[in-house]
């Protein structure tokens, strides 16, 4: 049984990293390209190049999306709220972190058995 055949371009490993340094998503890479994000996730996984661009493409846009708010520290009209959200949203940002500890420790209690030493004796020594 033959399949549709694959949008996959090897173009797509320059086009992705350079999308992303515009501080794009992988959803709206795939928009612009014309691809689904399925089809972005499969291709990752069969495809060595393009699974490092993506990569990079990540970096480039968390890059982009980091100067954006270095470069308005002091600009009173920067949406510092909405800027944190995205950050939060799209690069995993959190308020506070929780350990999450589900390890069962299991204690096995253990007997011990004394033997008196006929050279002890009863006085302390």
């Amino acid at each position: 049984m033959v399949g549709r055949p694959t949008k996959y371009r090897k173009e797509f490993c320059e086009r992705v990293p350079e999308l992303m340094a515009e501080g794009m998503s992988k959803t709206e890479v795939c928009a612009e390209l014309g691809f689904g994000y399925a089809a972005l996730q499969d291709w990752r996984a069969k495809h060595p190049l393009f699974s490092k661009a993506v990569k990079k493409g990540d970096r480039l846009s968390k890059a982009w999306w980091l100067g954006r708010g270095r470069k308005n520290l002091e600009n009173r009209d920067f949406n510092a709220g909405l800027w944190f959200m995205n950050m939060k949203n799209r690069h995993g940002w959190a308020d506070k972190t929780e350990n999450k500890n589900d390890t069962t420790l299991k204690i096995e209690p253990v007997v011990v058995n004394f033997v008196r030493s006929k050279d002890a004796g009863d006085s302390p020594a």
